[in-house]
This record gives C-alpha cells, structure tokens and sequence, in this order.
C-alpha cells in the first residue's frame, strides 16, 4: 500500500503563500542545504503526485517546464483542463481517490500545494506523514498552511532538525 506524504513549506506566521499568491519569499532561499531532506532526493521517491486545481493552475502559468513528467500526476478538479501543460489525469471524487491512491503499491503519493486538498485528506484519514519546512520570514497574510475546517489531530511528532539558513523541518506521522 502506498505511503500518502505532505512535503510543503511554510513562513514562520503559517502561510504557504503570501497575499498575491507569491512565493517569492520562499524563492529566496533557493540555494539552501536541506542535506538528505532535499526536495530532488524526496521527488525521486515519489511516483505519483496529487495536486489539487489551484496549484495546477499556479504551476502551469510558471513559464519553467513541467517539473513531474517522471511521476503519475493527478489533479484534482470538477473542471476540466483544456491544453493540459503536462501529462496529467483529473479526479474530481476525493473519496474515491484515496481509495485509488490506497490500492496503488508501486510508490509513494505526494500531496503537492496548498493545505485546502492536504485538508481534505487529514480529515478523512488518508494523510499518513507530513513535511512541514518551516522558513524564517514573517509574511504577514496570505494563503494559511491548514485553512480552518474545525478538523482538529494530534500527529505523532517523527524529528524536528534546524536545517541551514534557520529553516526547521518537522516531520509528523498521522495516526
């Protein structure tokens, strides 16, 4: 069965992207040593990924190329995607999904983006282990790490280690 894993970032205020929807404040610590935490040791690690159609959407506009073309990629949308920027297939069911991720047994799935489908997943039981990276910069709004549905856990801490640049990464498993 495979693993269904969070691997996200956060400011130190709890945000995952700032008001306008920038990353540019997490852009900035692009040359960080993550050591075995990397994210291209993670995504090697990964075959499938999950994301949910805001995140899609933020990621096509980005003029680099598409980033998963080694992953199965799974979008989560009621809308369908015209001119797709990678290959990609859509799920629109969240219940029916986890029952799909649940079956696969060749890889771990990767919840990519935002906390809205990270949530949605927590809440039914399908989130196994999350990642949180905790970058040191106040960005005082924007999109929060959890939105707040009233779903209320108590994770199992795994490790907390200060990385470079004073970035902390916490490492929680669900149970």
């Amino acid at each position: 069965m495979a693993r269904i894993l969070g691997y996200i970032a956060a400011s130190l205020d709890g945000f995952i992207a700032a008001s306008d929807d920038s990353l540019d404040w997490l852009f900035k610590y692009d040359d960080m040593n993550l050591g075995e935490h990397d994210y291209r040791t993670f995504i090697k690690s990964i075959r499938t990924v999950v994301m949910g159609r805001a995140t899609y959407d933020w990621i096509a506009a980005e003029e680099s190329p598409w980033a998963y073309e080694a992953q199965r990629t799974l979008v989560v949308t009621r809308t369908p995607i015209d001119n797709p920027k990678g290959k990609l297939e859509t799920r629109s069911n969240v219940d029916a999904l986890i029952e799909e991720l649940r079956a696969l047994d060749d890889g771990d799935v990767w919840m990519l983006g935002g906390g809205q489908l990270q949530m949605a997943f927590m809440e039914r039981g399908a989130l196994d282990e999350i990642e949180i990276y905790v970058i040191p910069e106040i960005i005082g709004g924007g999109t929060p790490l959890f939105p707040p549905t009233g779903f209320k856990a108590s994770p199992e801490l795994i490790s907390a280690k200060a990385l470079d640049k004073g970035c902390v990464r916490l490492h929680y498993r669900f149970t």
